[in-house]
């Protein structure tokens, strides 16, 4: 098995600590924080992405609600919300009634809704779907993910990414470079016997091979990462996301402020200065196969209340003016319902892009509920459109070194 291929199969397996470090990716703690805030602070010039994974499938029609449109109605009678239920946005859409917060926002015009957002020839698995939005390579499977590949293309500092949560998942796995993941399960301290294993491990020799000093600078980037989360967030504790855990759809065993306390440690980390440009959260349990709408109405309460509460913290900080929280799901719902009171495994999806920086309003078209494939919407807008202006206008980054194909910008970005 190649290097890259094994990386990817620890990874995806949910390999952590040593296993993990020689996987390529530094799993450090929350004590790791303060140095790198202090010896390399965020560039005043710098934005922040915070990326917020929504596993299982999000549905997306009974999230931004066209409540005035028979169609929406008629497919699913028992599902659908009334003009009445929902939190209106104009005279024909409206937000779910838990998204008070993100109503909010709208409001303000700090919330951009990407409308119809999907890539060519819809795959319905939960694995190989999020595979494609966390690649960005809808084609064919590749093995890096778009923010391994944006660490690949701008430098190797392990602290640039942060994953909130032991497992990486695709998306911050590049080439060259990965995320660091925070393993929010300890106190994030090595023992020091450990530890002093791990320096050692890092030291390069004369006539090392490719293979050997990638290993090298893997356990070197462990011990960078574990010098910079350090005393100033000492004692902070997270309830991270699992990836692996709700890929497969199902719940992910997330308590009900999961998301809030992954968001929590970010806000610190950007209060403190630390210089990660970009930051991986995650909520699961959005495969509502039968009995959705309480399900659902309670997942996106939790989502609002974390987002909402993070952005109002954030947009009183100088460095928190700077975050953009994006949120997505692997893919959407069918039209229309099924006979348990759910939705089977649909297409487009809604998109949601928050934060000061962010021109709120629609963009992209929204799908028909008419004209159907196979029961399916037809996706508007090519993902990568978001991602494009994301990695310019947030991460600093020419889109062309991170994606095969780079569409026009939707314009969400001031």
């Amino acid at each position: 098995m190649d290097t890259l291929t094994r990386r990817r199969f620890l990874l995806a397996s949910g390999v952590t600590g040593a296993a993990a470090l020689a996987a390529g990716a530094a799993v450090i703690g929350p004590r790791e924080l303060q140095h790198a805030a202090d010896n390399t602070p965020l560039d005043e010039a710098d934005n922040i992405l915070v990326l917020v994974t929504l596993y299982g499938g999000n549905d997306g029609l009974n999230t931004v609600i066209p409540y005035a449109d028979s169609a929406y109605q008629d497919a699913r009678p028992d599902l659908a919300y009334d003009a009445d239920d929902v939190i209106r946005l104009d005279d024909e859409v409206g937000l779910n009634p838990s998204l008070k917060g993100l109503g909010a926002l709208w409001k303000d015009k700090r919330l951009a809704i990407v409308r119809g957002a999907g890539y060519p020839t819809p795959d319905f698995s939960h694995f190989r779907s999020m595979d494609i939005w966390q690649t960005a390579s809808p084609s064919a499977p590749v093995t890096t993910g778009w923010i391994g590949r944006w660490l690949d293309a701008t430098g190797d500092d392990p602290v640039r990414a942060l994953n909130i949560g032991s497992v990486l998942p695709p998306a911050g796995v590049g080439a060259r470079c990965t995320a660091a993941a925070l393993d929010a399960s300890g106190d994030g301290q090595l023992r020091p016997t450990f530890a002093s294993a791990v320096t050692g491990l890092g030291r390069t020799q004369t006539g090392d091979s490719p293979a050997t000093s990638t290993v090298c600078t893997s356990y070197r980037n462990e011990r960078t990462v574990a010098k910079t989360f350090a005393s100033a967030l000492r004692g902070t504790s997270t309830t991270s996301g699992n990836g692996r855990g709700a890929r497969s759809g199902g719940h992910s065993g997330q308590s009900a402020n999961a998301l809030s306390g992954q968001l929590d440690f970010v806000g610190r980390c950007v209060k403190a200065g630390v210089p990660t440009r970009a930051y991986l959260v995650s909520l699961g349990g959005f495969d509502t196969h039968a009995n959705e709408k309480q399900t659902q109405q309670q997942l996106l309460s939790t989502f609002d209340d974390a987002v909402s509460g993070f952005l109002k913290d954030m947009a009183g900080d100088r460095n928190g003016k700077k975050v953009v929280v994006m949120a997505y799901s692997e893919f959407g719902r069918r039209v229309a319902a099924n006979a348990s009171d759910g939705t089977d495994h649909g297409t487009a999806g809604p998109v949601f892009v928050a934060g000061v920086p962010v021109q709120g309003g629609y963009y992209g078209d929204p799908p028909s509920l008419t004209k159907l494939d196979d029961g399916n919407m037809i996706s508007t807008v090519d993902f990568r459109a978001v991602y494009g202006e994301v990695v310019r206008g947030v991460l600093g980054a020419d889109p062309s070194r991170v994606l095969d194909k780079v569409p026009s910008e939707l314009g969400f970005l001031a």
